[in-house]
This record gives C-alpha cells, sequence and structure tokens, in this order.
C-alpha cells in the first residue's frame, strides 16, 4: 500500500520508543514511506535510539549534525516517564497541602487489594517531604484562614535549599476556588523551583486524593520529561516536535506534561489500530498488542474508550487516559518450570540479553517456544543479534535449553510439546486479558474482528482468536510499528475538564452552556499555542459525565436534552451492570470537552494486481502446531497481492514481524493490501 500526503514537503519521522524496540517510520519528502526498526537500549552502538533511527533513515554519519531544516514534523511515543514512575526514579519533589492533611495522600483511601494480607506494604510516596500551608476554604469558597504566606516562604525555602527543585501544590476545595493555590505557586515561583504543578491546573477536580496524587506524578515527572525533550531537541537543533499523550492526542513538547505521558507508547498501537481499521471498513475491534515486554489489549465500537481514574504502579491518576489492559506476556517473558507447574512471565528478558536465541546468554522466553516449534525461521530474520549485532537467530542455544528442560521436567515430553505447553499458557493469560476489557463490560466479542500489531502479535493471533471464538483478524501492513504509525496518523487532542456535582435540571443545563463554552475557549487558546496550520478542520466533543443520585460510578454520555441523556445513561447502565433505576435522579459529576484537529491524513491508493501466475511460496518449512508436525509454505508479505488466499498452515513473513495462518483460518489479501484471516 502507498500513503501519499497532501502537507508540506519534508521529512517526516513517527517514533514509538517502546521497552525493548524502537520503531521508526519515515516519511520522505517524495512521500514514500520507510520503516526501521532498532533495540531501545544499545549503548556499545548508540546513546538514544530515536535520533540513531533518524540518522540511519536520512543516511547521516555518527559525528555530522542532523540537517534540521529538513525535517518537516517529529512525532514521538515514549516510555521514558512510564519507566521512572515504575523504577521510582522521578525528580524530588515538596508536595505543600492544606494544614491538618499533611498524611492524607498516604493515608488515601484506605483500601485493602489484598484482604488477607497481615502485613500491609503500603506503596511508596513520590513526594520527598511536606510543607503544611496554613490556609482553609470552606466548601462554599468563604475565606475562613488566609495565607500564612510568611510560614509558607520560610518551609518552601528550606526544602529548595535541600535540594529540591519540583513542587506539588495541593489546597483544599482549590478546584472550585484557585486563590490560595494561586499565591503560594508565585512564593514557589519567587524561590526558584523550577516545576511548579498546581493542583487546579494539573487537575481541577473534586475528591483532595486523586487530585493530589495526579499533582504530584505530574511535579515528579515533569521535569524528567522536559530534560528528555530538550535532550532531543539540541541534538536536533529544535526541530517541530510533538509528543503522544496518554488520552490518544498529540501536543506541542513544550506542552507535554508529565501526567498526561504514562500510556505515551501504547495510545499510539490504539489509533493506528482504529484508523487503519476504519479504512477498511471495521468498527468493532479488539485491539492486540503483543510486544518484547508486555501485551496491550483494547476495545473499540465506534469511540475511543478513556478511563478517568487509574492506578498506574501503586499510584493513582485521575487524568484522561486510554482504556488499555496490558498483561505482562510479550516476546521476552521468561519461562520458568517451578517444579510443579509451567510459568510464563511476569520478568522480561528486555532488550539486553534477550531471548536465549538472540545469542546474547539470555533465558527461555516466549519467543524461543516459537523458535523451537519453527513457527520463527531464523532464515527470514535479519542479522542483528549475537555479541557483534551480526548473527542470525540461534536455534542451537534454544535446542539446547529446551533439552536441558526436558531433564528438569522429567515426564517423557518431548522439547516441542513443552515449548507448546508454554505458549498455551501465554496465549491464555492473554486471552483473559481480552476477556476482562470485553466479556465482563458486556459486549460480545464474537461479533468482533482481532486488530493484531506489535512485533509478536502475528505469531499468536489465531491460537486467542480461536481461544475467544472471534473469528475474523485483521493485520495490517504495517501491523510490526502499528503503534509509531498510529503516532502519525493521531490528531492533536485537547482535552478539558470541570468539576460539577449538581443535580441534571434545565436550569443546570443553561448553566452548564456557560460552563462549556469556557472550556472551548481555552481550549482553543492552547491550540493556537501550538502553531498547526489545520485549524479549520477542529471538531469538539461535548460530554456529562452523570450517575445515580448517592452513587460513586459515573458513565459519560454526550451533551443532549435531558431525556436524550437520561435514555443514553440507562442504556449504558444497563449494559455495564446489568440494571438501571428509572425516575432516579441523576447528578453531573464533571462535564468535559474535547478538541480535535487533524495532523496527518493519508491519501489511500488502491492497489492493482501485478502477477498473473498463481502464488507461489518462498520456502517450505516444518512447524509444530495442534500437537503434530506440518510441512508448512512460507510466503514473503511484500510478494502478496489483492485477491491471493492463502490456505493453513502458512506462515507469512514481513520485515516487521511473523505472522502464523494456524489449521482452521484462511488468510486473504484484500485490495487495500491488508491481510484478513477468517476462521473456516
Amino acid at each position: 500500500m502507498t500513503f501519499t500526503s497532501n502537507s508540506v514537503p519534508g521529512w517526516q519521522f513517527w517514533i514509538d520508543r517502546g521497552g525493548t524496540f524502537t520503531d521508526i517510520i519515515a516519511k520522505t519528502p517524495q512521500g514514500k514511506i520507510i520503516l526501521h526498526k532498532l533495540l531501545s537500549e544499545n549503548p556499545e552502538q548508540y546513546t538514544d535510539a530515536p535520533i540513531q533511527g533518524i540518522r540511519y533513515l536520512m543516511g547521516i554519519a555518527k559525528d555530522e549534525p542532523i540537517p534540521t531544516a529538513e525535517i518537516q514534523v517529529i512525532k514521538m511515543g515514549t516510555t521514558v516517564a512510564t519507566n521512572a514512575l515504575l523504577e521510582r526514579k522521578g525528580d524530588r519533589v515538596v508536595l505543600a497541602i492544606t494544614k491538618g492533611f499533611k498524611d492524607a495522600l498516604r493515608i488515601g483511601y484506605q483500601n485493602r487489594p489484598d484482604i488477607f494480607a497481615l502485613e500491609i506494604i503500603l506503596p511508596e510516596m513520590l513526594y520527598e517531604t511536606v510543607v503544611e500551608v496554613e490556609e482553609r476554604y470552606d466548601a462554599q469558597g468563604n475565606e475562613l484562614i488566609p495565607v500564612n504566606t510568611s510560614t509558607v516562604r520560610k518551609d518552601l525555602q528550606t526544602a529548595y535549599d535541600a535540594g529540591i527543585r519540583s513542587c506539588a501544590i495541593v489546597l483544599m476545595h482549590s478546584y472550585r476556588y484557585p486563590q490560595h493555590e494561586l499565591i503560594v505557586g508565585a512564593i514557589a515561583q519567587e524561590i526558584g523551583f523550577t516545576q511548579i504543578s498546581i493542583s487546579h491546573q494539573v487537575s481541577p477536580l473534586i475528591k483532595l486524593i486523586s487530585r493530589g496524587d495526579t499533582t504530584v506524578v505530574d511535579a515528579y515527572l515533569s521535569p524528567i520529561l522536559r530534560r528528555y525533550v530538550n535532550q532531543v531537541k539540541n541534538q536536533l537543533h529544535h526541530p517541530k516536535l510533538m509528543f503522544m499523550q496518554s488520552n490518544g492526542g498529540l501536543v506541542d513538547a513544550d506542552l507535554f506534561q508529565g501526567k498526561d505521558s504514562i500510556l505515551s507508547g501504547p495510545a499510539g498501537g490504539i489509533v493506528g489500530a482504529v484508523k487503519t481499521c476504519q479504512m477498511a471498513g471495521l468498527n468493532k475491534i479488539i485491539g492486540f498488542d503483543m510486544g518484547g515486554t508486555s501485551t496491550d489489549v483494547s476495545h473499540f465500537a465506534g469511540e475511543y474508550e478513556r478511563s478517568f481514574e487509574t492506578e498506574v504502579a501503586g499510584i493513582r491518576l485521575r487524568s484522561p487516559m486510554m482504556s488499555i489492559y496490558t498483561v505482562a506476556a510479550g516476546g521476552g517473558s521468561i519461562l520458568q518450570f517451578d517444579g510443579s507447574r509451567y510459568r510464563v512471565g511476569p520478568e522480561s528478558a528486555g532488550a539486553n540479553p534477550g531471548p536465549a536465541a538472540y545469542g546474547k546468554g539470555g533465558p527461555l522466553t516466549v519467543t524461543d517456544s516459537n523458535v523451537m516449534i519453527g513457527k520463527l525461521q531464523p532464515d527470514f530474520f535479519p542479522q542483528v543479534f549475537g555479541k557483534n549485532a551480526d548473527s542470525s537467530l540461534d536455534l542451537a542455544i534454544v535446542k539446547q535449553k529446551f533439552l536441558q528442560l526436558v531433564e528438569q521436567i522429567g515426564d517423557h515430553r518431548t522439547p516441542e510439546q513443552i515449548a507448546s505447553g508454554f505458549l498455551t499458557i501465554a496465549v491464555d493469560n492473554m486471552a483473559n486479558a481480552i476477556k476482562k476489557i470485553s466479556l465482563q463490560k458486556g459486549y460480545d466479542v464474537s461479533e468482533y474482528t482481532l486488530c493484531c500489531f506489535g512485533g509478536a502479535g502475528g505469531q499468536h493471533a489465531c491460537l486467542i482468536a480461536d481461544v475467544l471464538g472471534i473469528k475474523q483478524i485483521f493485520i495490517h501492513p504495517y501491523a510490526g510499528v502499528l503503534s509509531a504509525y498510529g503516532i502519525g496518523l493521531a490528531d492533536l487532542r485537547i482535552i478539558k475538564e470541570k468539576s460539577v456535582e449538581a443535580q441534571l435540571t434545565e436550569e443546570l443545563l443553561t448553566e452548564l452552556t456557560n460552563v462549556f463554552s469556557k472550556l472551548i475557549k481555552v481550549a482553543k487558546a492552547e491550540l493556537n499555542q501550538q502553531q498547526t496550520q489545520e485549524t479549520k478542520k477542529i471538531k469538539i466533543l461535548q460530554k456529562v459525565h452523570l450517575k445515580y443520585q448517592g452513587t460513586d460510578s459515573s458513565l459519560i454520555v454526550d451533551l443532549d436534552s435531558i431525556q436524550q441523556m437520561r435514555t443514553q445513561f440507562e442504556q449504558t447502565h444497563q449494559q455495564r451492570y446489568g440494571f438501571m433505576i428509572e425516575n432516579k435522579a441523576l447528578i453531573v459529576e464533571t462535564v468535559s470537552i474535547e478538541l480535535i484537529c487533524p495532523t496527518y491524513q493519508p491519501e489511500e491508493i488502491e492497489i492493482q494486481p501485478t502477477r498473473n501466475t498463481p502464488l507461489q511460496p518462498t520456502a517450505t518449512v516444518k512447524i509444530y502446531t495442534a500437537d503434530t508436525w506440518y510441512d508448512t509454505p512460507v510466503y514473503d508479505r511484500e510478494k502478496l497481492q489483492p485477491g491471493d488466499m492463502i490456505n493453513s498452515p502458512a506462515i507469512v513473513i514481513e520485515p516487521t514481524g511473523t505472522n502464523v495462518i494456524e489449521p482452521g483460518w484462511q488468510g486473504k489479501i484484500s485490495d487495500r493490501n491488508d491481510l484478513i484471516l477468517q476462521k473456516i
């Protein structure tokens, strides 16, 4: 498939920096698309994978400067902030909170996720020290205690003198009455704090705990992001740089915030899956993104699903994020036999040393299982492995390690049966993740298409679809780098929210019109800061978060008449919870607007067949599947053309991945060059 763009000529780079691999798609000034994949960490060869990829694609030597004038835009998704949060390597933070609430965030909601645990291990706090601010508003906005500025200044100065440069400010009721927070923010600025996160700006929503946690995360991660952004900008001499946010939209690098960066990479995958499936006329999809470290699954039925309250690495976050469910089952998930059962993950071999087959002394992994049973063929892999990054996959070491497992397990199974057993466990883990986001929410997955992407997705797609009863699988030509492609296709999105907490009445609806127009004004002002040319094409969505009076969980509906909103709310409530309560008062918890501005529109060109002869395989290999060895044809994806039918079993090789068509499935190539697998 060829895409052409109607925007200004110049290089475009769409980059997804993942845990194991960094995927880069370049669009040349002539409109040609080039794909490139490299290890995210390879300290012997380069310091920063995205910069190295740009150099490689533009043909620039290590010591030459990159010609920024030739680059139109760089769009990037990054795991820099996610890793800093998981490893607790963010910036040192001081928390300024209303006096008397010093330990509020530590106490949290007193949740007991493990009800029988005798020793409760509280999550580590991200802030280092706390400053209590003598101030207070009541819930109606009456000032009970003015800010004691001299004490605040002295306490913040002490924190600053201790070397802390990041400050999170969280005061009671400030989501509605922000004056005191602004006073404390101004003092922090005068002292010289380089990162000041103020809760009513970061998360202007009711609930002190989640607003506080989100603000602390922002203060903890934003400096890390800022340093990374500056590092990229300095090496590239200030190009147009945009980052993917957790909510599925792009944002200018200078406005990229810590709280919006947690799902930066995976969000690109959902956008890529949705946009490519919609081009193919598919509107109900399960996104299945299997990479080296983990698998991300997502659900789409016409609108992006977002969660507004999320827990990541033990930290509560109240920021719109793509609804992605992640399991620790990737190509690099380590295989273990603990004496009585097979275990897959959650530990991963990562990029270094990687799976055993990479030839760097790594352990057995899911990837090695596929090598053992023939689904991954070393002959069709690039020679980038081994100590000198110039060898093919090492089949001998994989066989040797599986023979050791045969001896350890000692139940007369063959190496291929053991490898297949480990794969069954990995497939079940991933299928269970899909059930969580679909069946458990009242969706019938048999009506959906499995949109499969990520470097390891195509090896397992048929097996997962069989477990779930899904009858169709969609694999885009860029499936191996679809997160990067999605980042390229993503729109610029700005989401603004405001807490309301009032009963839904006609009078309130009139007031909400003003609230919505203010939010839209703020969003448009933010859009103008981002120097985009597409402002005429903007689209604005207006949403209302409703809940029954006396309950805690809200559902999102479109802004409409009261009757229409109630009907939509009740239908969603019935589907999600299995019941509804007629004539019960509805509470508007929050309102939100989403401003969408397109950044790139590919023009699709339908491919015309060029070969008149029947399709011939590149090779025939043996694979072990469904408890039998099969002679299996291998096809080169680049030689397939519209109309080609592929019977199972078969392997379809492409530059960024391997697709296995299991017995009982049939593949066909669509007029857009998509590979569509159907259950037969």
